[in-house]
């Protein structure tokens, strides 16, 4: 049977049609606008989460390579055996699970014991009592970044964010439309904030500021008179401060751990902690806001009402968590957090020191806290490396070692390196950097390598 090409009016019909199915083709599909130019969602998940950003450094790895993949990009030991947490947790949780009754949804806000608990436990450390309203249980600390974002996120406003920083808190910003002002973190001073900066990037607009402390991904603690000062311009701003307190008591140098609640009365303060760092737990997904606001500024202005708001149209912390969570913090013996402490401290003093002999980067401070240390990269001692994410994937593929670069926290060219991991595979990590350094260094240095 002879056939005779389609005419332009007939194409068209067709294609009105679709692909013979009977269904009309979709001149666009609208859903599509959200993603096609890259929107915020996609930024910040791509751009702004060291998660993605590890993966993508954990695929250049060699599948040939025989030797086990150190992670030392992220703080979360748990799979290490001298880093398992207290036999006491873990009997809490199983009795939580057994009694049957905590199956169930539990309020927006965390159950009342729970909170009831966590506000003694916080209040030892502060100059005046929280009550279990001060407390709003979330999942994990990441849902707390999230609750405390969305609660300040008003159309025109900003919010100021160290330089190192956790990007999950630009993340949650790009998110919600929250322009980010960026004050420095000095590595000549210990990492201390640069307080003299604060004023002149801040204006009218400016609703909170962020600050970190022990710091991810520094390492620092700060002092209790820095901690002050950063309180009062606060208050000479009329700012909240945030007070990202994950890594709270986990510190092993000579400046102890002050909460910025101690400071609440100077500018109030929401302070976020979770049980993943300093119990080991991070797949626990049990973190909390604290509110430290003695002069009940935040009741005062309904931040709190926006923060219950939230809570209740979002997800929750499991409720067996939840339910264990008083026996949890009452019986967890001393004895566990100093062995913790120990072996971080033992951990830290082996990765400051080993890095005294790898030319290509340097360590500006010795880490104090958390389970961080930020590392500069002497790029024009190293030959082929182009920045810090070149080094990462380079250094993946040859040596099977995972580290996080510091672009995506904000400082190009810098690496975190996490020494939360047993002694040997530290040492074995730290060594294969050294040998990635030496391959790669550039011929013919003056004063060598």
């Amino acid at each position: 049977m002879a056939t005779h090409p389609q005419s332009n009016g007939a194409r068209a019909a067709a294609e009105e049609v679709g692909n013979g199915n009977g269904h009309a083709a979709a001149a666009e599909w609208r859903f599509a606008r959200a993603a096609k130019d890259g929107g915020a969602l996609a930024a910040a998940g791509d751009k702004m989460s060291i998660r993605a950003v590890r993966f993508k450094i954990s695929a250049s790895v060699d599948a040939r390579d025989p030797r086990p993949v150190l992670p030392l990009a992220h703080g979360d030991p748990s799979a290490f055996p001298d880093f398992r947490t207290a036999a006491e947790a873990e009997d809490a949780v199983a009795a939580a699970l057994r009694t049957g009754k905590l199956n169930c949804y539990p309020a927006g806000v965390g159950l009342p014991d729970a909170r009831r608990a966590l506000a003694k436990h916080l209040s030892s450390d502060l100059p005046y009592e929280l009550s279990s309203d001060d407390i709003f249980l979330t999942a994990g600390g990441t849902q707390a970044i999230e609750v405390v974002i969305s609660v300040l996120a008003q159309p025109g406003t900003n919010i100021l964010l160290p330089r190192p920083g956790y990007p999950n808190y630009e993340a949650r910003a790009a998110l919600n439309k929250l322009e980010v002002r960026r004050f420095d973190l000095v590595p000549e001073r210990g990492w201390e904030i640069d307080i003299d900066s604060l004023e002149s990037i801040a204006d009218k607009n400016t609703t909170a500021m962020v600050i970190i402390n022990p710091n991810n991904p520094c390492g620092s603690v700060y002092t209790r008179e820095h901690l002050e000062k950063v309180a009062e311009v606060a208050r000479k701003l009329g700012i909240l401060v945030i007070a990202d307190e994950v890594y709270g008591n986990l510190v092993f140098g000579d400046t102890p751990f002050i909460p910025m609640g101690v400071f609440g009365h100077i500018a109030p303060v929401l302070s976020i902690g979770s049980l993943s760092k300093r119990w080991i737990v991070p797949g626990w997904r049990l973190g909390w806001v604290a509110v430290c606001d003695p002069k009940k500024i935040l009741q005062e202005t309904k931040i709190l009402t926006s923060i219950t708001n939230f809570l209740n149209v979002s997800t929750d912390p499991a409720t067996f968590i939840q339910g264990a969570l008083p026996q949890i913090l009452e019986n967890t013996k001393e004895d566990f957090f100093k062995r913790i402490i120990g072996l971080l401290e033992e951990t830290s003093e082996i990765c400051y020191r080993e890095i005294k002999d790898i030319k290509c980067i340097t360590c500006p401070h010795k880490p104090e806290g958390s389970m961080f240390v930020m590392v500069k990269l002497n790029l024009y001692l190293l030959e082929g490396i182009h920045d810090d994410i070149d080094f990462c994937c380079k250094l993946a593929k040859e040596e099977s070692v995972i580290l996080c670069p510091g672009s995506v926290l904000g400082m190009e060219n810098w690496v975190r390196i996490t020494f939360a991991i047993d002694s040997s595979s530290l040492l074995d990590g730290l060594e294969r950097i050294k040998s990635f350094c030496q391959r790669h260094k550039k011929k013919n240095l003056l004063n060598g390598f």
